[in-house]
């Protein structure tokens, strides 16, 4: 005769398990409410902001004031479009940030190997910490060396003027400096023993090996190039050249404020942002930073 019998664990096993998910489930519940609510916090006056934009101005500062437009308008994108010149603008700003993007992605990926496989001076080192100690000094602290530096060299008023002071960033080769150091130096010696020469081991082995760095990057000084008001404001004074945070800024007048287009002017210029992130985000979540090498 046989007959089944349980073990005292098995039983509990079960009960433990449904404790344990009861748990969680009660300590993810409030943490996720609180992060939606965070965010619906953020993205309120955004929304509030892109649906201004439809407003005519009449609806903007009417009391009390609505949340969505009630006569919905795209009067402002097309004054936006063609009495403000948006399109020569947002050139100038595209040429100038995609230009810096591949210099800056360049110039960290070659300073930042450098600074990784041929650490053997000490000099190399004391380099590499002072490249580090330019970002302990606010931007403010070096405008005017940089604005005298660009003018000696006749860069001043030129796009030219906009994007060399851009190209190198303490980030930028912090960043592929780091993922460098993580990759083995065997590799390095194997393609070396191969035949390979140094500059074809950089970009036919490191340089591909390092595309998650790159799209971060790319995005990041994209980003940076694009908003930048500061440096365009100080190194350009052709109307011509202006950027589109310049151009935005010349909108606001004295006394008076055209606020559907500078509202309609501002949507407009952050959507080439927004759609790099959707585009390009996937590939910075989901590359294997650790590609190419064994644990």
């Amino acid at each position: 005769m046989s007959t089944a019998t349980l073990h005292p664990e098995t039983a509990v096993n079960p009960r433990r398990r449904k404790a344990r998910k009861v748990k969680e489930l009660g300590t993810s519940i409030p943490l996720t409410a609180f992060l939606w609510l965070l965010a619906a916090v953020y993205a309120f006056p955004v929304l509030w902001f892109l649906l201004s934009a439809f407003k005519p101005g009449s609806e903007l500062f009417q009391y009390p004031l609505s949340f969505l437009p009630e006569n919905p308008t795209i009067g402002g994108f097309e004054k936006a479009w063609s009495r403000f010149d948006f399109m020569l603008y947002f050139s100038n700003t595209l040429a100038v940030s995609l230009t810096t993007t591949a210099l800056t992605v360049m110039a960290s990926a070659m300073t930042g190997y450098a600074l990784a496989k041929y650490r053997d001076q000490r000099w190399i080192r004391v380099f590499f910490i002072c490249i580090l100690a330019t970002t302990m000094l606010p931007t403010e602290v070096i405008l005017s060396p940089t604005f005298i530096v660009i003018r000696n060299l006749g860069m001043y008023d030129t796009f030219a003027g906009l994007v060399v002071p851009s190209i190198l960033t303490a980030t930028g080769v912090f960043m592929f400096r780091q993922f460098f150091l993580s990759i083995p130096d065997d590799i390095l010696e194997a393609a070396r023993i191969d035949g390979a020469r140094e500059i074809g081991i950089f970009f036919r082995i490191m340089l591909p090996m390092s595309r998650p760095i790159i799209m971060t990057l790319a995005i990041f000084s994209f980003q940076w190039r694009w908003n930048d008001y500061v440096w365009p404001l100080i190194v350009v004074g052709d109307e011509r050249k202006f950027t589109l945070q310049i151009a935005l800024r010349s909108i606001v007048g004295a006394e008076n404020i055209d606020w559907p287009l500078l509202l309609a002017a501002s949507v407009m210029s952050i959507l080439p942002l927004v759609l790099i992130f959707i585009v390009f985000q996937k590939y910075v979540m989901n590359e294997d930073i650790n590609a190419g090498l064994k644990d």
